[in-house]
């Protein structure tokens, strides 16, 4: 169960990134309309580990963009 909420996420994240472009953290959550950091870190997790996006840290920022 706990793989399908986290696969979900993930299509979210990916959504907005692909509708939105590079985010940053806090940009990204809103626009994938999540409620917690915890989701979002989940679903990053998730779309890192397929390859399917770049983390960059820019300063305290991250900067979220799709392969």
């Amino acid at each position: 169960m706990m793989n399908e909420k986290v696969g979900s996420i993930a299509g979210q994240i990916w959504t907005a990134l692909s509708e939105k472009g590079a985010l940053n953290g806090k940009d990204l959550k809103k626009a994938a309309k999540l409620k917690t950091d915890k989701e979002l870190c989940l679903g990053l997790g998730w779309l890192l580990r397929e390859g399917k996006i770049n983390v960059t840290e820019d300063g305290k920022e991250i900067l979220v963009s799709l392969i």
